[in-house]
């Protein structure tokens, strides 16, 4: 089976490597980010706020730190506004938490804002208006949002007819637009809320299931991931009328030519960044490449 090799992208200075690695991300624009702890996440119990570091690395390698006050989340995710602030929000909501699950912070580190988007969040992905795109797995609330940065709920896949969105597998936020790829049908699925005509447009995908990240250029489309021994399953695609049709089935690998393992994705329009244990590195596919 062919392999295609991930790219180099981008590494947390070793300076950093004592620090725990709590979430860590690529932004809209490209930059690296790594959300680092004193401590481990521990399960069980309160966890009392706690501040954080923020390293960030830019395409062109450049350095920044930011300091967090008073983070709250657990097991949190992490991007980038393009003001230069983040957003912290917690995977799952317990009852005495709800309104603080989503902490917004300023360029130098101070909370702004908090809100809820509610239990679950499988991905979280700014755009490049500072649209917060929140995917759930099969919880509920269920499904797509979008969120502005003060908590404002501006778009909601609850009408999209979108069959079978239970459990957003796989969420791609690049400029203003999103793509996803939901079980149980997996379908690939086009959001653009600020299109008057179509907004959403939903393709069929009756080949390729269980792919946790999707990358899109043009009329092609890749999927990553798989159930069982596809986990590493790199699929090529094309989108024509009313399907995805597919095209090539490989391995994405690590340039040693291993499995990542354990990982993390992130899919930014042609891009799936995957970031490998111990977390400090990540690796880019370009479909466009």
């Amino acid at each position: 089976m062919q392999k295609t090799v991930l790219v180099p992208y981008a590494h947390l200075p070793r300076a950093h490597h004592e620090r725990h690695v709590l979430a860590s991300t690529v932004d809209v624009f490209g930059a690296a980010h790594w959300l680092l702890g004193e401590r481990a996440p521990q399960r069980g119990g309160d966890v009392p706020p706690f501040d954080a570091l923020v390293v960030s690395v830019d395409p062109g390698g450049n350095v920044e730190l930011t300091e967090l006050s008073a983070v709250r989340a657990r097991w949190p995710h992490l991007d980038r506004l393009p003001d230069g602030g983040f957003v912290v929000a917690a995977s799952r909501v317990r009852r005495h938490e709800d309104g603080n699950q989503v902490q917004v912070f300023d360029a130098l580190g101070r909370e702004t804002w908090s809100f809820s988007v509610g239990d679950a969040v499988e991905h979280l992905l700014v755009d490049e208006a500072g649209q917060i795109w929140v995917g759930h797995f099969d919880e509920n609330p269920i499904g797509i949002h979008r969120w502005s940065s003060t908590g404002q709920h501006t778009w909601t896949s609850d009408d999209a007819r979108i069959s079978g969105l239970f459990d957003c597998y796989a969420l791609n936020v690049s400029g203003t637009a999103a793509w996803a790829c939901p079980y149980t049908d997996f379908p690939l699925v086009e959001i653009r809320p600020d299109r008057t005509d179509r907004p959403v447009r939903v393709w069929a995908n009756n080949h390729i299931w269980g792919s946790h990240a999707v990358a899109v250029h043009g009329e092609r489309v890749a999927f990553y991931g798989g159930y069982g021994e596809e986990q590493d399953r790199l699929a090529h695609g094309e989108i024509i009328e009313t399907s995805v049709e597919p095209t090539d089935v490989g391995l994405l690998t690590q340039p040693d030519g291993t499995a990542p393992g354990r990982r993390r994705v992130v899919g930014r329009g042609s891009r799936i960044y995957v970031q490998a244990e111990p977390f400090t590195t990540w690796g880019v596919f370009d479909l466009s490449g």
